[in-house]
């Protein structure tokens, strides 16, 4: 009997035994294949691209992550490398000027920046607030990269959008380019997300500076909203106080003295003057009011019944739903009182909602409307 039970545990152990080896031969195999995989990239990581050679692809800047940055951490940058980046900061490097100060074009790191720049003193709070902003990040806002803080100079580092502002698309250099209805509702879309995104942050950041100058567009006329937290930076770093000039500024609410008791309504106004620039194709100061609520209502009311208030150029792009309702929204956008003007996050999805019926009247119909109907007929055929 034991010598029974002895070749039993020996016959399994043996099967054990074997069974082992065959386990231990198909994961060496397996493992060797998977090795051979990933040394064909020269990395250990199992995805392809390792990460100097992404970077030396010379990749746009509206890439949504940046490894030489860090992952949403503001990187303080030295004088030199900014100076380097921008050629000793060359006027021929100089594209624009800012809330912020003068902006230039630069090469940091293979990757394309804009760096704004202005006189300031190093400031701890200066960097406290940086590293704040460069931590919001959305696919419609500009995105902080970093920071600079030498030789009497403050800088800030951003992604670089190469289509620019919607100003040079609408009423500027680019001017020539045709925008259609459709484009348009998804511009105004992308930039009501972009804003509905800091109104959603606990707590919520006001824009405060909120202009078609501030909706860029990229290489593939996604929408990136620039500017976001400056005036609240600035508002923190200057000792007097930032300084606003006397003129008038047609996207600021008539309902607050200055930029500094701006709110979540006031950035909602702001998107309202926007509208109307997109659906007029015109800037609103020259538009032909004195900035005051009343005047620019009243400007808005007179005009509808004309021909001329849609941008001609978009004629045969649009539906009459579509345009009204976009009329609409623009309306309850700067409505007085400010506190019966809509919330961000419902101007989305209205936006949404007008976008998609407009993609499937004109999708069916095949073409929008082929004359601009006039503003009485437009509220009053419904």
């Amino acid at each position: 009997m034991s010598k029974s039970y002895a070749a039993i545990v020996g016959g399994a152990a043996g099967v054990v035994l074997v069974a082992g080896l065959i386990i231990l031969w198909f994961c060496k195999s397996h493992f060797k294949n998977f090795s051979n995989k990933n040394s064909e990239t020269g990395s250990s990581d199992p995805y392809p691209i390792a990460l100097g050679e992404w970077n030396r692809r010379g990749r746009s800047s509206s890439t949504p992550s940046h490894p030489l940055f860090g992952p949403q951490v503001a990187r303080q940058f030295t004088m030199d490398e900014l100076e380097q980046a921008t050629k000793q900061f060359n006027e021929s490097n100089l594209i624009g000027y800012g809330s912020f100060g003068s902006v230039y074009k630069g090469l940091l790191h293979d990757t394309i920046v804009a760096i704004k720049r202005r006189p300031g003193a190093p400031r701890e709070d200066f960097v406290t607030e940086v590293l704040y902003l460069s931590d919001i990040r959305h696919r419609n806002l500009v995105s902080l990269l970093g920071y600079c803080q030498e030789r009497g100079s403050q800088m800030l580092v951003f992604d670089y959008i190469p289509n620019g502002s919607m100003c040079n698309h609408l009423y500027g250099l680019n001017s020539s380019t045709k925008l259609e209805f459709k484009q348009r509702l998804s511009i105004a879309l992308g930039a009501a997300k972009g804003l509905c995104h800091l109104h959603g942050l606990n707590p919520p950041l006001v824009h405060s500076n909120f202009k078609t100058a501030n909706v860029l567009v990229d290489e593939n006329f996604i929408v990136k909203v620039a500017e976001a937290g400056i005036s609240k930076l600035l508002e923190k770093i200057e000792e007097a106080g930032p300084s606003y000039t006397s003129s008038v500024n047609v996207f600021q609410d008539p309902e607050i003295g200055v930029p500094r008791n701006s709110t979540a309504m006031s950035d909602i106004y702001s998107f309202g003057v926007f509208l109307l620039e997109l659906i007029t194709g015109q800037e609103a100061v020259h538009l032909g009011f004195l900035g005051s609520d009343e005047s620019l209502i009243q400007w808005v009311a007179s005009r509808l019944n004309s021909n001329n208030f849609v941008d001609c150029r978009l004629i045969g792009s649009f539906t009459t739903d579509g345009i009204r309702d976009l009329i609409r929204l623009m309306l309850q956008c700067m409505s007085f009182p400010g506190i019966e003007r809509p919330k961000m996050e419902k101007v989305v999805v209205e936006l949404e909602r007008i976008r998609e019926k407009e993609m499937a009247l004109t999708t069916v119909m095949g073409e929008g409307t082929a004359t601009f109907t006039k503003g009485s007929e437009l509220f009053t055929s419904k």
